[in-house]
């Protein structure tokens, strides 16, 4: 609880991937890489429920041998690469609300981020919470391409920049940054209405590059597996 908010944290955590098999339950330092997420979700003190959401049962043990607050299985329509996460979270929103437990605010967590810290948890909370009109917060870091500087796409069968623009040096180009796919905080009212993330009134949390990878492929878990294993 933050400010007398009552905070839910859901995990959402498909069995299947198409990119890395089973990555939500590949081995890092002795534990499966769901368990951090659950560990960092259970030691923040803001967050009041830890909820795992997934159609594995495998990942649903995991998720009560790592003590999540409920292991919520899944319909099959939330289960397919298509589904979509926030129609995930209106689910668990639900059925919890079913059960005669309601709260103002709910925090994500994506198995596949765990080098983000409690700290991080926390801030987004925080600043979200304390904003009084943001209409959600999400992760970011600072990007590694500048679509004003160092990125271009195929138009017309020709190439140009993605962003016009007459910057001759990186530095002088607007700051941009990459969702990092690690916290995202709505307050349940706005979350139940909205069916995107990104809004006008959103705000970010900019963490570091070293916090923000996200695990995709398998060049992507080894990279964060020597990162956790050399911590």
């Amino acid at each position: 609880m933050y400010k007398n908010y009552r905070v839910l944290c859901v995990i959402p955590a498909r069995g299947g991937s198409k990119g890395l098999k089973n990555k939500n339950i590949l081995n890092i330092k002795g534990k499966p890489l769901i368990a951090y997420s659950i560990e960092q979700a259970k030691e923040c003190s803001y967050i009041d429920k830890v909820v795992v959401s997934s159609d594995s049962s495998k990942i649903l043990a995991i998720a009560k041998m790592y003590k999540a607050d409920l292991a919520c299985k899944r319909p099959s329509y939330l289960a397919t690469s298509n589904a979509s996460t926030i129609d995930v979270l209106k689910y668990t929103v639900n059925e919890l609300k079913k059960k005669g437990e309601n709260y103002d605010y709910l925090v994500l967590l994506h198995a596949t981020a765990p080098l983000r810290t409690i700290s991080d948890i926390q801030s987004c909370i925080k600043n979200l919470v304390n904003s009084r009109n943001g209409r959600n917060i999400f992760s970011v870091s600072e990007s590694d391409r500048n679509p004003y500087f160092n990125m271009v796409e195929k138009k017309n069968n020709k190439i140009q920049l993605v962003k016009k623009s007459s910057y001759v040096a990186r530095q002088q180009a607007p700051i941009v940054y990459s969702m990092n796919a690690s916290i995202y905080v709505w307050p349940v009212k706005n979350l139940m209405k909205d069916n995107d993330v990104i809004h006008n009134e959103s705000l970010v949390y900019v963490m570091p590059k070293e916090r923000s990878l996200d695990i995709d492929d398998a060049f992507d878990f080894k990279l964060v597996k020597l990162l956790m294993e050399k911590a």
